[in-house]
């Protein structure tokens, strides 16, 4: 029994150890945006199945993404504490069998969103994986831009729930588009500042370490700005109402207010802003979602 008992468990462990290379994180955060785009564009109208279809595809191109994006830089999650612990750092998943688990992922999320979808939601998945995997990995070790980069890749999830269900470019999928983009640039510049270390023991150029804290701070802020902006424009383009607009002002001041604390250590402001930027990002999908099945 205990021998058996014991190969359970392995079987389990070597399951988790590939779960966890997909970066489940990431794919739930995604998700909820993507949600959110895909209702705002049904206008109270939702297609369960299509819905399910949708995200099933775009969390087989995000997973895919992410374990190919692994594979790339596991030599500088070596070097970090909180991710040498990683399949790849460790040897417990071998880079052949990472290559083969993510092109198995990305064939069923292209493969879903193919068939149930359009060619525009497929386009946008093309367009994140080639910019999370090849421009980020490539831009992110030698430009502080990189992270503005890796937005492109995290702003199409709303875009490709959107498409799914419109199967057009318009003005509303751009605002959503720079909504993602702009709440990316302040929730990845907390991380880099509470976790400088280690940054600065892989050798990535990330600007809280290349032009230091208040710089960051001080483009956090713009880009906060930008993301109230683009988020009370899909007031206008989607026909949100005058309650969306209403939170939606009042949500984006509250992280404006917040940005602007003066603290003395930044370490905590940083992990403050950084919890509060998951926070802005739900409840706008919420708001999004909300709005969009009201109008």
């Amino acid at each position: 029994m205990k021998a058996k008992h014991g190969k359970v468990s392995e079987h389990v462990g070597g399951l988790r150890r590939y779960y966890d290379l997909t970066k489940p994180g990431i794919i739930y955060g995604n998700s909820i945006p993507a949600i959110a785009g895909f209702i705002l564009a049904g206008r109270g109208k939702i297609d369960w199945l299509l819905l399910i279809e949708t995200l099933v595809g775009i969390a087989g191109v995000i997973a895919a993404g992410c374990v190919y994006n692994n594979v790339l830089d596991r030599n500088i999650d070596m070097a970090m504490a909180r991710t040498r612990l990683r399949p790849l750092p460790t040897g417990a998943i071998s880079i052949t069998n990472a290559l083969i688990f993510g092109t198995v992922l990305g064939v069923i999320g292209f493969t879903m969103l193919s068939i149930f979808t359009n060619f525009l939601t497929v386009l946008t998945g093309i367009v994140g994986i080639t910019c999370y995997v090849a421009a980020y990995g490539f831009f992110k070790r030698r430009s502080v831009h990189g992270t503005l980069v890796g937005s492109i890749a995290g702003a199409m999830p709303p875009v490709a729930g959107y498409l799914a269900v419109s199967n057009r470019l318009d003005l509303t999928s751009l605002f959503l588009f720079l909504v993602l983009v702009c709440w990316q640039m302040p929730h990845f510049y907390s991380i880099a500042m509470y976790r400088h270390k280690d940054y600065k023991a892989a050798g990535l150029p990330v600007l809280p370490l290349v032009h230091g804290f208040a710089a960051a701070r001080r483009d956090s802020l713009v880009y906060i700005i930008g993301f109230g902006v683009a988020a009370v424009a899909l007031t206008f383009t989607a026909h949100l109402g005058i309650i969306y607009a209403f939170f939606a002002t009042i949500l984006c001041l509250t992280w404006l207010v917040f940005s602007l604390r003066k603290q003395p250590d930044s370490g905590r402001w940083a992990r403050s802003m950084f919890k509060l930027s998951l926070l802005m990002m739900v409840s706008i999908s919420v708001m999004i979602a909300v709005g969009g099945w009201l109008s």
